[in-house]
């Protein structure tokens, strides 16, 4: 099967292999961050007494859980030009799709953090005089986002495996710009071999990461 197996056309084109995981890597660092505040907002949101809001917030989660993450992209891929009302490449439009995408599932894992943080801290915040905005800035937050770190990080590899589906989109992450090379060189096997050991490598560093972080908070 591997016979004939070309190196050297992956470190010929080694660069423009870089440039697309540079790509990739910007997607998933951005989606993540953006993700996160506003799925934090959301899950406030959700937990707020005030009935309109946290249905709204509901309402947000449970859509975007329920639709395909490929739809997503293409709906906001042909949507966000439109609400511009000029081309923005397809780069931010995915960006938007996956930011919207991911706040929904970082809600309910921050709602589940949030949550997990005792009701005593909670009370013990508000007899020394905090706000609800002070209380969940200085007390509940930092604690749940520690809780949730390892969590967060399973999103985020997740995330960064699901960057590749900006393949449908014509966007020049990495799996893309090895299947250019691929069709250039014609070497379809060397290329797509290289984007699923780059692809294992750095998913089973990630995976191994989150252990050990669940061991130590355990500990």
């Amino acid at each position: 099967m591997f016979e004939g197996f070309d190196t050297g056309v992956i470190l010929k084109n080694l660069h423009f292999l870089i440039e697309g995981m540079q790509t990739t890597l910007l997607l998933t660092v951005v989606a993540m961050i953006g993700g996160l505040v506003l799925g934090t907002l959301l899950a406030l949101s959700r937990l707020s007494p005030f009935k309109p809001l946290s249905f709204i917030a509901g309402s947000y989660v449970n859509f975007f859980r329920s639709m395909p993450l490929i739809l997503v992209i293409f709906w906001f891929y042909f949507l966000v030009p439109h609400i511009v009302g000029r081309p923005v490449g397809g780069f931010y439009s995915v960006l938007v799709a996956f930011v919207l995408f991911e706040a929904a599932y970082y809600c309910e894992i921050m709602r589940a953090g949030i949550q997990s943080v005792r009701k005593g801290q909670v009370y013990a915040g508000q007899a020394v005089g905090l706000t609800y905005v002070q209380n969940m800035r200085y007390v509940v937050l930092p604690q749940a986002f520690r809780n949730m770190v390892p969590i967060l990080l399973t999103q985020a590899i997740i995330l960064f495996q699901d960057t590749s589906l900006v393949y449908v989109v014509g966007v020049k992450d990495f799996l893309v710009s090895a299947d250019l090379v691929a069709n250039r060189e014609n070497r379809i096997l060397e290329m797509f071999t290289t984007v699923a050991v780059v692809y294992l490598l750095i998913c089973l560093a990630g995976s191994i990461f989150v252990r050990r972080l669940q061991r130590k908070f355990a500990t």
